[in-house]
């Protein structure tokens, strides 16, 4: 009876264990590319920012490579340093579904923008202005 009641204590102590590994599981960060355009016509993706370079079918689904946002800034330096200047741009796959809907954007290249760490967000999510 002892070692039944030991097995049951065990048990229980081991399923208990279990609820309480998905708050140890680390977040995941978030995209604001993504949670911009996704459910988002991908008609007006590329009317807004232009033209796939290239597209190709990969499970059910139509995947977009797009480069834009062509831009060069001046950077000035600190007293007696160089100026010069910057050249940004963004590269993305995005992947649509079987109606031009846009499921998710990857990321493939990207810069350090003019106001944060990603071009790409400035460029595809600017922040918007409160009115």
């Amino acid at each position: 009876m002892n070692i039944r009641m030991i097995t049951a204590a065990g048990l229980l102590l081991a399923l208990a264990g279990c609820t309480t590994t998905s708050t140890a599981l680390p977040t995941i960060a978030s995209n604001p590319v993504q949670d911009r355009w996704e459910g988002q016509s991908a008609g007006r993706f590329f009317a807004s920012f232009g033209p796939p370079l290239s597209d190709r079918d990969e499970g059910g689904n139509r995947v977009y490579t797009w480069r834009g946002g062509y831009k060069t800034v001046s950077v000035g330096g600190k007293k007696g340093a160089k100026k010069g200047k910057l050249y940004l741009s963004c590269k993305a796959d995005i992947v649509t579904n079987q109606s031009y809907v846009i499921r998710s954007i990857h990321i493939l290249g990207d810069q350090p923008g003019t106001n944060g760490s990603s071009y790409c967000a400035e460029l595809l999510a600017p922040p918007e202005k409160a009115s």
